[in-house]
């Protein structure tokens, strides 16, 4: 199947609620416009310079996410145009996602990333911090946030991930400002869809394995 085809298939088994980021990071642009001239327009990137890069040679209808660690020095290139920051891990992050965002008059739909994952190397918020920062949330002018963005450990064991999954939909609906739960990825999405996510990131069974 090509890249059309597969991203027409996956859509179809999807529910309607659900929103598909198809993930181009280290994909060529003709890739990414097989996707595109299939009618698919939301696309994630996980680093800025590839990121601008793409913003700046494909079609202007493009969403752009932002789905990787984001570093507080790059916040500038992207905050004219990025449509969502699915990484926001900190609240140094988030004051800078409102400054830049400020000074391009927009404001900028953020999602919290929680650390769900029993790995150490995932960033991400706790719950005691999430609950800090939206009862605080009226700080942050230019910054919208729209709800969670998490990462299962990278294991087979399913009942692990199944377990992380099933945290983060419990903080989710917590705040019932929420109204975008990011979880799931190639491997594991089918089970997040099942614990309530309504976004998912699929890179590989779309485009194939990354190009290093």
């Amino acid at each position: 199947m090509n890249i059309s085809d597969k991203i027409q298939t996956i859509k179809k088994e999807l529910p309607n609620n659900v929103t598909l980021v198809a993930v181009s990071k280290t994909k060529s642009e003709e890739e990414i416009l097989q996707a595109y001239n299939s009618g698919h327009k939301i696309f994630g990137e996980n680093k800025v310079q590839e990121l601008v890069e793409k913003y700046e040679n494909l079609p202007k209808d493009i969403e752009w996410h932002m789905i990787g660690h984001l570093q507080r020095n790059k916040v500038k290139y992207i905050a004219p145009f990025v449509s969502l920051i699915h990484g926001t891990d900190s609240e140094k992050l988030l004051k800078e996602i409102n400054k830049r965002a400020k000074k391009n008059s927009r404001i900028i739909n953020c999602l919290l990333q929680v650390h769900i994952a029993e790995e150490s190397t995932k960033f991400g918020f706790s719950l005691s911090e999430i609950n800090d920062i939206m009862q605080r949330s009226s700080e942050f002018e230019n910054v919208n946030i729209i709800g969670l963005m998490g990462m299962a450990s990278f294991t087979d064991t399913i009942s692990q991930i199944e377990k992380e999954f099933c945290s983060l939909q419990q903080i989710y609906k917590n705040h019932t400002s929420f109204t975008t739960l990011s979880m799931g990825m190639s491997g594991d999405y089918k089970s997040a869809i099942q614990y309530g996510s309504n976004m998912i990131r699929l890179g590989s069974v779309i485009f194939g394995n990354r190009n290093y």
